[in-house]
């Protein structure tokens, strides 16, 4: 093995153990291997430390957990230490309610490129279906199969071309999609330098673009970026978002403005503190 892996997988979570292993279970079936998968846990209990040591024999590298006391929504701060922690130059960014297809860290790989980062996105279930998929619907790779999806109770949508797509229709969409190729933090990949350069994400954010402000940093400095979406899939898992308050998202939004305004290539309040 490798002394560095090609590439080091960031996985936020926080309190949510059942979907942290649907979504372990779908990188321990990854078609490519050599990568090191990074916990950015925000304050989980024990029993997340726990699902970690069960699941972690299934990868060729140990899972490597960086973890924080829960004294709130402070997801930014425990992804800036996950990004410290890689070994790869090279990273992917998750969450711990996205599995991957099997293809999916592949893709990443096949489309990085030196001056660029991947933008990717997610095809989203209901709640009865997150809850319905086992480990084997995720090695036989059911749960990106829209025919099995449908026979869960998914609706027709516009949307289920994420999963029907083939490769070369998937490249056409990446083209004419309007979306634009924004840092999503459920599903993006990045230079280890270029993120360091533009000092990792703004502490000072909390739910609500914080991702994307991380980005719009990267763009200022002179990167740019890959639109993947139709290609690098992955099904985001449901769940409520208790967590989110009215002035997260009013105090990002400010943080966002003035990134844009002042066309923002470094934040002070990132991995380096100001002395």
């Amino acid at each position: 093995m490798k002394q560095k892996p090609e590439v080091s997988i960031i996985i936020s979570t926080y309190n949510s153990v059942e979907w942290l292993k649907k979504t372990l279970w779908g990188y321990a079936y990854q078609d490519f291997k050599d990568f090191e998968i990074v916990i950015a846990d925000d304050g989980s209990g024990a029993e997340t430390k726990q699902a970690i040591a069960q699941l972690s024999p299934l990868f060729d590298r140990p899972i490597i957990h960086v973890w924080h006391e829960d004294i709130g929504f402070r997801k930014t701060i425990i992804l800036n230490k996950a990004v410290e922690a890689c070994s790869a130059e090279y990273i992917l960014m998750s969450d711990g309610d996205c599995i991957p297809k099997a293809n999916f860290v592949q893709v990443h790989l096949k489309h990085k490129e030196p001056g660029y980062f991947l933008s990717g996105g997610y095809f989203k279930l209901p709640m009865p279906i997150s809850q319905a998929i086992t480990q084997e619907d995720i090695k036989k790779q059911h749960c990106f199969d829209l025919k099995w999806l449908k026979a869960q109770g998914l609706n027709n949508s516009i949307k289920n071309k994420k999963l029907s797509a083939g490769t070369f229709e998937s490249k056409f969409l990446n083209l004419v999609t309007p979306t634009k190729p924004t840092w999503n933090g459920h599903n993006a990949s990045g230079w280890k330098q270029d993120i360091l350069a533009v000092n990792g994400f703004d502490e000072r954010m909390q739910y609500g673009g914080e991702d994307r402000e991380l980005g719009e940093r990267l763009f200022n400095k002179g990167l740019k970026s890959k639109q993947i979406r139709y290609s690098a899939v992955c099904v985001h898992l449901d769940h409520a978002r208790g967590y989110v308050k009215e002035e997260m998202l009013v105090k990002n939004a400010v943080i966002r403005k003035e990134t844009k305004l002042q066309r923002k290539t470094y934040t002070a309040f990132g991995i380096k503190k100001n002395s």
